[in-house]
């Protein structure tokens, strides 16, 4: 019983504590209080329903004989939309906290929420090396099915929480990019329901024109029902290997080398300063040593990026066999290093034995209790951006990054970007070469201002015929958006689909200068 009434007293006063400060300044000045008694435990509510859910579902097999009724129901809905007038846009019904974009989607609250509750893996078919699945399928639940069968996606983005839906019409990258592309080039055939209701499956040699439009179109053109996705044998490790490396030109040149090495599986490089890094090149293997055996998704492990940090300190080479499905989700986590802002003392052994396996709370719960004033100071105070730059432009690229927001650690993933129609391909016929420059945290140059400041990147960014995430805070005006993605074949399907008065454009959807 002591402990209980231990709980009670220390819960009791806590809620005095609330009453007395307000709840506004305990979440924006206590965060982390209200993170690891509340957040933490339902994060993990959560995580088991979905998991218990996702096992049954598969199990049972029923996944497949409702995926047509539901399909059928967005039809309906969009149909009555249509009789209705077509007064207002349509969207997903999914609310915007449940997103991993930080970004606040408004729209929601004005336009026509079409309900789409579509989150299952409908079938794998190791013959033709398919996975068919719901557009709300997560990674975490892909890694979960696919690892234990001998089987994994070729590229896997990182975090648990990203939905295949948002990974195909915004975009995704994983450190097997660099031989597999994004993650729209490793889907094979996407299944929509158009502005008028109807039915229409695409694939790069039926409706490929939709296919090729749909990535990074965030919903504008329908709305996505299915996803194939191919798939390849996995091996049980990643064999990775840490190298230090110092002198900004000497990491340019290492990372470019490596991420040209088809060999490498995986391909990553962490920026700790402007001339810092350490870079880690990867293969998959079913063999591993013993004693270089890392099982770093251990709840009680290190964060990945504090890890990795430790052959910086020391200046030495490293080798190690990871587990596969916790080298997928290494910083998942820490989410990434974000958590360290959130959980000052989130990587300490003692807080990691004893409430790590609660880690990490979901990015969901935490726009849902951030509040305006915290999502305000966010916005102004912290930067969370993937910017896509071709390879050859990594040196100028790294020193605008430090002048213009001075973020580390720096999160850098190759990808090749194939020549092909749709928003986003390489400014000539062949394929290229690209780094994802990723920025998380709080930006330490002098007088920082969020808009001046992302404009100024993103103008260079555009000067290099770079791309820039949808998912993050975008700041350009229609006519800069327009000249940093190729919208040829996307207002040309949107002209020939009536999505006009279905869908807002994608840069009304997703850009700050358009939203209200």
């Amino acid at each position: 019983m002591e402990p209980a009434v231990s709980l009670a007293v220390c819960a009791l006063l806590f809620l005095l504590w609330i009453r007395v400060k307000g709840l506004e300044f305990v979440l924006i000045h206590q965060r982390w209080v209200f993170v690891c008694l509340f957040l933490l435990p339902l994060s993990l509510i959560f995580d088991i329903y979905y998991y218990v859910r996702a096992w049954v579902v598969f199990k049972l097999s029923s996944a497949p004989r409702l995926h047509e009724q539901r399909v059928r129901d967005i039809q309906k809905q969009v149909r009555e939309w249509k009789e209705q007038g077509s007064k207002t846009f349509m969207c997903t019904g999914r609310p915007g906290w449940l997103t991993v974009s930080l970004r606040v989607g408004k729209y929601k609250k004005t336009h026509k929420n079409i309900m789409i509750n579509m989150m299952d893996i409908l079938e794998v078919d190791t013959k033709k090396q398919i996975v068919r699945v719901e557009p709300l399928v997560t990674m975490g639940q892909v890694t979960a099915l696919l690892t234990s069968i001998g089987w994994t996606l070729p590229v896997l983005p990182e975090l648990d929480d990203l939905t295949v839906g948002g990974l195909i019409m915004g975009t995704g990258i994983e450190s097997s990019s660099h031989k597999y592309g994004l993650f729209q080039h490793i889907c094979t055939a996407y299944e929509l329901v158009l502005a008028d209701g109807s039915f229409v499956r695409c694939t790069p040699s039926e409706n490929s024109d939709l296919f090729y439009a749909v990535p990074w179109s965030c919903g504008t053109l329908g709305f996505l029902v299915t996803a194939e996705i191919r798939i390849i044998p996995a091996k049980k490790y990643v064999k990775l290997r840490f190298e230090p490396v110092r002198g900004l030109e000497n990491i340019c040149d290492k990372f470019s080398r490596e991420s040209q090495r088809l060999e490498n599986h995986f391909v990553e490089g962490l920026l700790y300063s402007l001339d810092e890094a350490v870079i880690m090149t990867g293969v998959m293997t079913d063999e591993a040593e013993a004693s270089k055996l890392n099982s770093i998704g251990s709840y009680y492990k290190p964060w990945f990026f504090k890890h990795v940090e430790k052959y910086l300190k020391t200046d030495q080479e490293g080798l190690e066999y990871i587990p596969l499905r916790q080298y997928y989700h290494r910083h998942t986590r820490s989410i990434f290093w974000e958590l360290q802002d959130i959980i000052p003392f989130g990587n300490n052994p003692v807080f990691r034995y004893l409430f790590g396996w609660m880690v990490p709370p979901k990015i969901s719960l935490l726009k849902l209790t951030q509040g305006e004033t915290l999502r305000k100071l966010y916005e102004q105070h912290h930067v969370v951006q993937d910017m896509l730059v071709p390879m050859k432009c990594m040196l100028q690229a790294l020193h605008t990054f430090h002048n213009d927001i001075h973020v580390y650690p720096i999160w850098l993933c190759p990808f090749i970007l194939p020549s092909q129609p749709g928003l986003v391909h390489p400014k000539g016929d062949e394929a290229e070469l690209y780094i994802d420059i990723g920025a998380y945290g709080e930006p330490r140059v002098k007088h920082f201002e969020a808009r001046s400041c992302m404009r100024q990147l993103e103008k260079f960014v555009r000067s290099m015929h770079g791309f820039q995430m949808l998912y993050a805070d975008c700041y350009m005006n229609r006519e800069e958006f327009w000249e940093m993605f190729d919208g040829s074949l996307y207002h040309k399907l949107r002209e020939q689909l009536n999505c006009q008065d279905a869908f807002p454009e994608v840069y009304d959807k997703i850009c700050k200068a358009a939203r209200h």
